[in-house]
């Protein structure tokens, strides 16, 4: 009860950044930390900054892109370097503990693939970040994967925005994530047909 309190405070506080004259800086520090321990996803940020100035609505996904993109080296660091003094308890926090045990050992085979799902699904970035950095990722492979699924991620939610304007805002917020997901879904579907059939 305390977790969803404080969790709802930080909704609320990170929402409210959006009516700020910082509001960019805002933006590209909750999308840094949202990369790497953060809770709350940038899009809430996003959503109204680009409603009130649809104008700014590609700046407003780039400063997302490289802030997260630049988050996303640090979790990889706190996996690389910090795992069991910090990676781990983060790792605890989110529930996704045991999850990082059974999935270190194959990781690496499909790192790419998991940073692109975590990238622009609601999975949390985070938890794939630090097992990236954990289980030695390529960071090459790390860097263009993270580049691509926020790039995706950001910019379609700003073109969505831009061009249909809050009547889209319900659909995004509650259904988007749905679609991404079944996007991945399908890629991987299609890549294990092609591969074994």
């Amino acid at each position: 009860m305390f977790v969803g309190r404080m969790l709802r405070a930080l909704y609320n506080w990170t929402l409210s950044l959006a009516e700020s004259r910082y509001a960019l800086w805002a933006l590209a520090f909750v999308s840094f930390a949202e990369s790497s321990f953060f809770p709350i996803p940038p899009d809430i940020l996003m959503i109204p900054m680009i409603l009130a100035r649809p104008s700014k609505a590609w700046l407003i996904a780039l400063v997302a892109l490289v802030a997260s993109v630049l988050g996303a080296f640090l979790g990889y660091y706190i996996g690389a370097g910090l795992f069991e003094t910090v990676g781990r308890p983060v790792l605890e926090f989110y529930g996704k503990d045991a999850y990082f045990d059974e999935f270190a050992a194959r990781y690496n085979e499909w790192g790419a693939w998991a940073v692109l799902m975590a990238g622009i699904t609601p999975f949390p970035f985070k938890v794939i970040t630090i097992l990236s950095g954990s289980t030695g990722l390529s960071l090459t492979i790390f860097t263009i994967a993270a580049i691509i699924a926020r790039g995706l991620r950001f910019f379609i939610v700003a073109a969505l925005l831009w061009k249909f304007g809050a009547p889209i805002r319900e659909f995004i917020e509650k259904r988007l994530g749905l679609m991404f997901i079944l996007f991945v879904v399908i890629l991987f579907g299609g890549f294990y047909v092609v591969k074994f059939l």
